[in-house]
């Protein structure tokens, strides 16, 4: 019968640890999206720190950099990355495509770059609609003025046009498994530049970019997936709105544990004090004493008599005045007789003993004033 009970009690316990971690597989894949994959500040971060067009191809797909982590086709390897351009007079739109298959393009990523009269350059990256949603696009600020600058408005310049396709690749490209998206995420900001700045925009500012871009768009992933786009995937316009979403979502979550510790310190410290005034209202403490009389004597105020201070105590402490009130008046009685001076070491011994030591010679002249409490106490002592 025991054997029995054991066989139930284990396959009970397959049972439960199988169902919790279905439903940990199933948290990650709800907060998992394609554009997860390729991050647009570090696009950007790269293309600041190139030579050329051919340079910025192969750090996009370097398999030691891995700034991509692409996989459309769903083959377990991450697509390679082209590079494609075109150019009118002073604007040059270079378009990002993840190679799919044979002639297979899909389109990720653009990066606008244009020249006004004056020689300032513009650069907007600007994400696939499908892949990040409408009008998601940074305009990264460099800290120093990039060398690719120079090469785009060189007079013997020609647009680059990347020579690899599927199955043709550079000698230095390999390939190598997607990670998963949240240690991608972990793994991408190494590569961002944190001195340059990069800020988000929700509009473009080139119309002839947008000219030029229109005939050149290869979308053969968004025509296998039509009902895959980014606002079918998420309820949020674009991939900035879902980066938002997910802050305030980590932010509220993080919430109740907050609420939780400073409710727990608040009770933690409440047991301190009623610990502390069950100890002041218990027991005679000399530190008490010494902590109100440095109270009452101010630099503004004289020394303050030992009537006083225990008129202090009995406002400052109700509770204390009520266990407190004849000890404190016949603590007066002590202080003008003689004895009273053997009691100096214990009030020395605390910590703001320099403070209580000048209230008590402060009071020493006192009991010059009340002459006839000291015949009152000696004939009390005689008889």
């Amino acid at each position: 019968m025991k054997t029995y009970l054991l066989h139930i009690a284990v396959f009970t316990l397959l049972t439960l640890s199988n169902a919790f971690a279905q439903d940990v597989t199933t948290v990650r894949a709800n907060s998992y999206d394609i554009s997860d994959n390729l991050n647009l500040k570090a696009v950007a971060s790269i293309f600041g720190e190139s030579r050329d067009l051919e340079d910025f191809e192969r750090k996009l797909n370097d398999p030691e950099l891995q700034i991509s982590n692409l996989d459309l086709n769903g083959d377990n390897r991450v697509d390679y990355l082209r590079v494609i351009e075109v150019t009118e007079n002073n604007t040059h739109v270079i378009i990002l495509q993840s190679v799919l298959g044979i002639d297979t393009f899909q389109d990720v990523a653009t990066i606008e770059v244009e020249r006004d009269r004056y020689n300032n350059v513009q650069v907007q990256v600007v994400g696939d609609v499908y892949m990040y949603g409408p009008n998601y696009i940074y305009e990264p600020v460099y800290v120093s003025r990039p060398l690719i600058y120079d090469v785009f408005w060189a007079s013997s310049y020609r647009p680059y046009y990347s020579p690899w396709y599927w199955g043709y690749y550079p000698v230095y490209y390999t390939y190598w498994a997607p990670y998963p998206a949240y240690r991608y995420r972990n793994h991408i900001h190494v590569h961002i530049n944190t001195r340059n700045n990069y800020n988000y925009v929700n509009g473009g500012r080139s119309s002839r970019a947008v000219a030029l871009y229109s005939g050149r768009r290869a979308n053969a992933y968004e025509r296998q997936n039509p009902d895959n786009s980014f606002t079918s995937r998420t309820s949020s316009t674009n991939r900035y709105a879902l980066e938002q979403t997910r802050t305030t979502s980590a932010t509220r979550n993080s919430v109740p544990a907050t609420r939780t510790s400073y409710n727990n310190s608040s009770r933690n410290s409440g047991t301190r004090l009623s610990n502390t005034s069950a100890t002041r209202n218990s027991s005679i403490t000399t530190p008490q004493r010494t902590n109100t009389s440095v109270r009452s004597t101010t630099p503004s105020r004289p020394a303050a008599t030992p009537a006083r201070s225990s008129s202090t105590i009995t406002r400052t402490s109700p509770s204390y005045e009520r266990s407190r009130t004849q000890p404190a008046r016949s603590g007066n009685t002590v202080r003008s007789s003689a004895p009273a001076r053997s009691s100096a070491p214990a009030v020395r011994s605390t910590p703001s003993s320099s403070r209580s030591s000048s209230t008590i010679r402060s009071s020493q002249p006192q009991p010059r004033q009340s002459s006839p409490s000291r015949q009152s106490g000696s004939g009390r002592s005689r008889g």
